[in-house]
């Protein structure tokens, strides 16, 4: 991606041209991740389906001191979203914003895609805050079906019943000692969760085998 891709070398060389090596990025989980297709117990309907978000720009963003105020103005002026306060996620047109502490929010957008949303938020937020790309530290995956909640109970220690844990809910948290950052979209549920990347093979594996008694696909 959406955050998940890193760089891997490539090259052109022409006749009589020096050899000049070029960039090009794939996913951490690019030797794990099946195709798209159905995975695990032959139920007609999957009980998880899983998205590799790879449209993302991600960026950290954090308040520097005494600037809160004016930054919470400006993001409403530039992108007409509050910063939250709490552990909740915020979307936008163009931006959204996951609270990752206090003054402290992972921003993710497809609008400016890898690099291009710290450019973004750099310009815009100069002086008000910190900004660090994590397009390539970080994988993010979208998870939904009707064994979504069951599945993540294998792990999360967090109670992700409806009366506890909604739409708009965010948290950071751990998954199977795995750290991730958490967030709820909509009541379907439908959660993405963004994980470091040199931990994404790990946390595949511990979510494929949570899974595979419920069947998933891979979209």
């Amino acid at each position: 991606t959406l955050s998940s891709r890193s760089a891997r070398p490539s090259s052109t060389t022409q006749p009589g041209s020096a050899f000049v090596p070029s960039l090009s990025s794939r996913s951490a989980l690019h030797r794990l991740l099946p195709e798209a297709g159905h995975i695990g117990t032959a139920a007609q309907s999957p009980g998880l389906l899983v998205e590799e978000r790879r449209d993302l720009g991600l960026a950290t963003v954090m308040a520097r001191r005494g600037q809160i105020a004016v930054l919470g103005c400006t993001l409403r002026r530039a992108y007409g979203i509050e910063p939250p306060s709490a552990p909740r996620y915020v979307p936008g047109d163009t931006l959204a914003l996951a609270w990752g502490g206090p003054e402290h929010w992972l921003a993710m957008s497809e609008a400016w895609p890898n690099g291009d949303l710290e450019t973004e938020l750099r310009e815009r937020l100069k002086g008000l805050a910190s900004v660090s790309d994590q397009s390539s530290g970080r994988t993010v995956l979208r998870l939904s079906g009707p064994c979504v909640r069951t599945v993540l109970a294998k792990g999360v220690p967090l109670d992700l019943h409806p009366r506890a844990f909604g739409p708009g809910y965010a948290a950071v948290t751990a998954v199977a000692g795995i750290g991730v950052h958490l967030w709820q979209l909509d009541g379907g549920p439908t959660y993405e969760l963004a994980v470091p990347r040199g931990f994404a093979a790990s946390f595949w594996r511990w979510l494929a085998a949570a899974a595979v008694e419920f069947g998933f696909a891979v979209r």
